[in-house]
């Protein structure tokens, strides 16, 4: 019998090659790009943190290096990390890359 392979065991991330090169706001209104969020309201409000932490699940788990490299934030990424809901492979390999984030 064939192993039964899942999507969420194959899905691609997308990892930023620093966290230095977050250059992303860190307060006002961040628009995201379809691609990212696909959902009728895509204007997010940094300022709180329920729309930090959507704009930020959302970036991490479908946004482009690029896309993260010009949207993510690396202070404010560090201070929502431990809380983000991402699925266990894309913490994964997100912490693999940058063990700073680990708990």
């Amino acid at each position: 019998m064939a192993e039964r392979v899942l999507f969420q065991d194959v899905i691609p991330y997308d990892v930023p090659g620093s966290l230095s090169d977050l250059a992303g706001p860190s307060v006002g209104t961040l628009v995201l790009p379809h691609s990212v969020h696909w959902g009728p309201d895509r204007a997010v409000h940094l300022d709180s943190y329920a729309g930090r932490s959507k704009a930020y699940r959302a970036i991490v788990r479908e946004g482009t290096r690029a896309q993260q490299e010009a949207l993510l934030n690396a202070d404010v990424l560090r201070g929502l990390w431990s809380d983000l809901r991402l699925p266990v492979r894309c913490r994964a390999v997100w912490e693999a890359r940058f063990p700073e984030l680990a708990i």
